[in-house]
C-alpha cells in the first residue's frame, strides 16, 4: 500500500524538536542518531536569537530536514539542512571536524546558491531564466544540494504570507519560473506541485481563491462520486484477481488553472477534476486494468497518454484515460505501478542510492544521473553552457518507433538517420518511410512525437546519393559513416559503374562537353581512369571538387561586381540593418550557415547573437513580441564577385514547380536574373530558363543537384 499526501509539511502547530528526533532516528546507526542529535543541538544554539516567520529559526531547518527525510534522503543531507544557514556564523572547518567532508561540502554548496536569488531578480527574459536553472546546478557539485535548496525554497514558499506584498509577489515569481521549473526537471513532483500552488496563490490571489472556491463548492458532489467509482472498480479488479491501490487523485490548483488557461475552456470541462489513481504491482497489470476501464465507461476520443510505453523527458511513467461514467460525468483514471508512483512523487530523490546496488539497475534513471552529472561538470563557460543547451534541449527530437519506443535524435535529422540509428542493416535495407502513417521522402525532417516506420527491401543496396549534403538526406555523421562503409566493401566493378554514372550526371549538369577521362584523372591526381571512377564511385572524390577542376570553362569571363555591404564583425559577415559597430556572434543552438535566413538578438554583453530564422528560441521569442530581435543579413566579401549564369530544366509539368525551383535558388542566396518557361500540352512537358548571379562554382552545382533531384525533373544543364 502506497499512500501520499498533498504537503510534506510538519503538521504540528506547536513543534516539538524532542518528539520530531525520536521519530527521524528511527532505524538509524548508533553513530547517525547521534550525528542528528548533535547537529540539532548545534542549530539551537547558533540560531537561539533568531526568528524565521514568527517562530524560532530553528523550526525552519528543521522542517527543512524534514521535507528531504519524506523525500527519502540520507542522513549527512539531514544533517546538511539542519546546518544549511548556520555558516554564515560557523567556519566550514568545523562542520567538516564535527560531521564529516561531506556535510560541510553540502552546506558550503546550499550557500553559494544564494547568489542566484540575487541575480534572478533582474531576469526578464525566458533565455536567462533558463540558464540560471542551469548555473544552479552548475553550482552544486553533489545534486543533494539542489535538493536541499528546494526543499528551503519550499518552507520559505510555505511562510511567505510573514512579507510584505512587494516580497511576496517577488519570490512567487522567481520560485515560478526557477525553482517549481527546476523541481520538474528533477521529476521531483511533490515539490513541484506545491510551489507552483503557491506561486499562484501570491502572484494572483483572486484566481487562486475563485479557483480554491470552486474545488470546495464541488467537493463533497465530487468526493461522493469518486468514491462510487472507486468502489464500482475495487469489485471489477477482485474479479479478476488484480490487487490494487485504488485513491482519490489530490488535486492542484496550479495544475488545473494552467490546463484551463492553455485549452481555453470553463472549469468544467476539465475532466481530471475527478480522478482516481490505481496502483498495481507490474506494468501487465497497468494494461489490463486499462482494457476493464475502458470496457466498463466510454473513453473520451484524444484524452489517452501511454507514458509507460512513451515516458516524459523527465522519465515520468503512467497511463491517463478520461472516460464517461454514471450520470454522464467525465472523470479521468491514471494508472501506473508502486515503483512507478514512488519515482512520480519524488523524482531523482527516489533512487539516489541507486549506484549502491549494483544488483538493480534503473537504465532511464541512469540516462538522468549521466544528463545531470554532465551539466553539474559546468563553471562559468557560457559558450559551454550554450552549446550544452542546444544538444541536450532545444537541439533534439523525441520520435518514436512502431513498438513505442522513445528514441532522442539530433534536431533535422531524416528517416534514413532514424533507420541506420535504429541498425546498420535496416539503414542500408531502407527503402521509404511512413510517419504516422504516411509515406513520407526519406529527406524529411523528423519532428518530436513523430511515429517513424522504415519501409525495407530484403537486400542491401544503399545509394551514393545519400552522401550528398545538398541531396538532404543524412544528418548524422554515424548514418553517413556506415554509408561510406558499405560503399567501400563493394568490389571494384561496381564502384567504376557508380563512379562513371555519377561523372557523367555531373558533367550533363554542367554541360561539359569536351573532356577528357585521362587529363581529368591527373587532374585529380588518379593514377587512371578506373582509379578516377573507383575514388568517384566510393565517394572519396566529391562532385563539387570534379566541378572545380572546369571552372575557368564554365564561369563567365565579365564578372558583375556586387554592392559592398558593411560587415560588422570579420568572422562572421554579418551585416545588421540600421545599426552600425556591433559584435556579432553565431547562436550554438541552432548554428547558422553562411546564406541560412538569419535573424539577430540583442543580448547584454555580447552584441548581436545571430540565430537561423526557423530556431526554436526565435519562434518562442516572436511570440512573445521580445523587442531584442533585429534584423540582419548575410554580407557578402568586399571584393565578392557574381557571375551570371544560364540554366534550363526539363520537366513533366506539376502544380508548385517553379515555386520548388525558386526556393531552391533562393535558399542558396542566388539573386534571380531572369526567367521564363514554356509548356507544351501535347505531352505535359515544360521547359524552364533561369539567370543566375552566382558566387561561385560549388554554389552552381550545389543547386543545380538540388534541382535535379526535384520530383518530375528529367534533367537540368547549365546553357552555354
Amino acid at each position: 500500500m502506497v499512500s501520499t499526501t498533498n504537503s510534506l509539511n510538519i503538521t504540528s502547530t506547536n513543534f516539538d524538536l524532542q518528539s520530531w528526533l525520536e521519530n527521524i532516528i528511527k532505524n538509524r546507526s548508533e553513530t547517525e542518531k547521534q550525528a542528528l542529535i548533535d547537529a540539532c543541538n548545534w542549530a539551537e544554539e547558533t540560531h537561539q536569537a533568531r526568528t524565521y516567520a514568527g517562530k524560532p529559526y530553528l523550526v525552519h531547518v528543521v522542517t527543512v530536514a524534514n521535507i528531504l527525510a519524506q523525500l527519502g534522503m540520507d542522513t549527512e543531507v539531514l544533517i546538511a539542512a539542519i546546518l544549511h544557514d548556520v555558516s554564515d556564523n560557523i567556519n566550514l572547518y568545523e562542520i567538516e571536524k564535527r560531521f564529516g567532508s561531506t556535510v560541510m561540502q553540502l552546506v558550503d554548496g546550499v550557500a553559494k546558491m544564494k547568489f542566484i536569488e540575487e541575480i534572478n531578480s533582474q531576469i526578464n527574459t525566458g533565455e536567462q531564466t533558463e540558464r540560471l536553472r542551469k548555473m544552479l546546478l552548475a553550482m552544486a557539485e553533489d545534486i543533494r544540494v539542489v535538493l536541499i535548496k528546494l526543499a528551503d525554497r519550499l518552507d520559505n514558499m510555505r511562510t511567505l504570507g510573514y512579507h510584505s506584498t512587494e516580497k511576496q509577489q517577488r519570490i512567487a515569481r522567481e520560485t515560478l519560473e526557477l525553482f517549481a521549473p527546476l523541481a520538474n526537471r528533477l521529476g521531483i513532483w511533490q515539490i513541484k506541485w506545491e510551489l507552483e500552488d503557491l506561486s499562484l496563490r501570491y502572484l494572483e490571489p483572486d484566481t487562486y481563491q475563485r479557483m480554491a472556491r470552486l474545488l470546495d463548492e464541488k467537493r463533497l458532489d465530487r468526493e461522493n462520486y469518486i468514491q462510487q467509482i472507486m468502489t464500482i472498480l475495487d469489485k471489477e479488479l477482485q474479479r479478476v484477481k488484480i490487487k490494487a491501490d485504488i485513491s482519490g487523485r489530490p488535486k492542484h490548483i496550479y495544475s488545473i488553472w494552467h490546463k484551463m488557461k492553455r485549452k481555453g475552456v470553463a472549469f468544467e470541462e476539465i475532466f481530471d477534476v475527478r480522478a482516481v489513481r490505481v496502483l498495481v504491482k507490474n506494468v501487465n497489470e497497468c494494461y489490463v486494468v486499462l482494457g476493464i476501464i475502458h470496457n466498463k465507461w466510454q473513453p473520451m476520443c484524444n484524452e489517452f497518454d501511454d507514458y509507460i510505453a512513451n515516458p516524459k523527458n523527465n522519465d515520468y511513467q503512467s497511463l491517463h484515460t478520461a472516460v464517461i461514467g454514471p450520470e454522464q460525468k467525465v472523470f479521468e483514471v491514471q494508472i501506473r505501478t508502486f515503483e512507478m508512483h514512488h519515482h512520480a512523487e519524488l523524482g531523482v530523490a527516489s533512487h539516489w542510492r541507486y549506484k549502491e546496488d549494483l544488483k538493480h539497475q534503473d537504465t532511464s534513471f541512469e540516462q538522468k544521473i549521466t544528463w545531470l552529472r554532465r551539466m553539474l561538470q559546468w563553471k562559468d563557460e557560457d559558450d559551454f553552457i550554450d552549446q550544452f543547451k542546444a544538444e541536450i534541449f532545444e537541439d533534439r527530437v523525441y520520435v518514436l518507433s512502431p513498438q513505442g519506443e522513445v528514441i532522442d535524435m539530433p534536431h533535422g535529422v531524416t528517416p534514413l538517420d532514424f533507420a541506420y540509428h535504429i541498425h546498420t542493416e535496416l539503414g542500408h535495407c531502407c527503402r521509404g518511410a511512413k510517419i504516422n502513417n504516411k509515406i513520407v521522402p526519406l529527406t524529411y525532417t523528423l519532428k518530436s512525437g513523430d511515429l517513424v516506420e522504415i519501409l525495407s527491401s530484403k537486400t542491401e543496396k544503399p545509394s551514393r546519393d545519400w552522401l550528398l549534403p545538398q541531396a538532404g538526406y543524412l544528418k548524422t555523421s554515424k548514418a553517413r559513416s556506415r554509408v561510406k562503409q558499405w560503399l567501400k566493401k563493394q568490389d571494384n566493378h561496381q564502384h567504376i559503374n557508380e563512379g562513371r554514372s555519377l561523372l557523367e550526371r555531373v558533367l550533363r549538369r554542367l554541360n561539359i562537353k569536351k573532356y577528357s577521362y585521362e587529363k581529368l584523372a591527373r587532374n585529380l591526381n588518379c593514377k587512371s581512369i578506373d582509379d578516377l571512377l573507383i575514388s568517384v564511385g566510393k565517394g572519396e572524390i566529391t562532385t563539387g571538387q570534379i566541378a572545380n577542376i572546369f571552372k575557368e570553362e564554365i564561369l563567365p569571363k565579365q564578372i558583375v561586381p556586387t554592392s559592398v555591404a558593411i560587415k560588422n564583425n570579420e568572422t562572421t559577415g554579418i551585416q545588421v540593418k540600421g545599426v552600425g559597430g556591433l559584435l556579432t556572434k553565431m547562436a550554438n543552438c541552432c548554428k547558422p550557415e553562411p546564406y541560412d535566413p538569419i535573424i539577430g538578438y540583442i543580448s547584454k554583453g555580447r552584441g548581436v547573437v545571430i540565430h537561423y530564422h526557423d530556431c526554436p528560441n526565435i519562434l518562442r521569442w516572436q511570440d512573445e513580441g521580445n523587442k531584442r530581435l533585429i534584423e540582419v543579413e548575410w554580407s557578402r566579401n568586399d571584393n565578392s564577385e557574381v557571375y551570371p549564369i544560364n540554366i534550363q530544366i526539363n520537366s513533366f509539368d506539376r502544380p508548385g514547380l517553379l515555386s520548388d525551383v525558386c526556393k531552391i535558388i533562393t535558399s542558396e542566396n542566388i539573386n534571380i536574373v531572369a526567367t521564363n518557361s514554356e509548356t507544351h500540352k501535347e505531352n505535359n512537358h515544360v521547359n524552364m530558363n533561369f539567370t543566375l548571379e552566382v558566387n561561385n562554382l560549388e554554389q552552381l552545382n550545389r543547386t543545380l543537384s538540388k534541382i535535379d533531384n526535384l520530383a518530375n525533373v528529367m534533367k537540368v544543364w547549365r546553357k552555354n
